[in-house]
């Protein structure tokens, strides 16, 4: 086994029965340790750069502004909402008749009961919309993490420099 600097191990560490037929395939995907190390350094400099200048930096704190705040409306208002209204909807088989028919009785008892109960009621749905809202929040950032404008703006830098080093990188970096 062969150790190239920065510690990537060639080809030369599989085993007999997994070796390539030929060296000459094995050198094409063979990744150069020096070409990728570049890669990261050039873009771990230019992150350094950008995280200086004022005008990415306030795009940084009004992205996560806005997603923390579309994060919440989505999970605390917009879920809980519809669900309250999507659960009886459907539980009255579409027919608005019904589902106003089934709520009038509870909505006249909750007028009807003394004020501990109604403070209980109350209490009730505020626990459900909340634990509803922090389940989906949970998910919601779960499955659309947040996208920050210093790895964008790295990212087009990176592309444009692949491209003036096209030369010297691998195939696959």
């Amino acid at each position: 086994m062969t150790t190239e600097p920065h510690g990537i191990h060639t080809s030369d560490a599989l085993p007999k029965s997994a070796k390539p037929a030929s060296k000459a395939t094995s050198h094409r995907h063979t990744i150069h340790a020096p070409e990728v190390a570049a890669y990261w350094a050039e873009r771990r400099r230019y992150l350094e750069r950008i995280r200086r200048v004022p005008e990415v930096r306030q795009r940084y704190w009004r992205a996560i502004g806005m997603y923390l705040l579309r994060r919440l409306l989505w999970s605390f208002g917009f879920f809980p909402v519809f669900i309250a209204f999507w659960v009886p909807f459907v539980l009255s088989s579409f027919n608005p008749v019904v589902m106003a028919s089934d709520l009038i009785p509870l909505l006249e008892g909750f007028v009807d009961a003394n004020p501990e109960i109604q403070a209980n009621t109350l209490s009730t749905l505020v626990i459900a919309w909340a634990s509803i809202g922090f389940f989906f929040l949970v998910f919601d950032f779960v499955l659309t993490p947040f996208k920050s404008p210093y790895e964008y703006e790295a990212d087009v830098y990176m592309r444009s420099w692949e491209q003036l080093n096209h030369d010297q990188l691998p195939d696959k970096v």
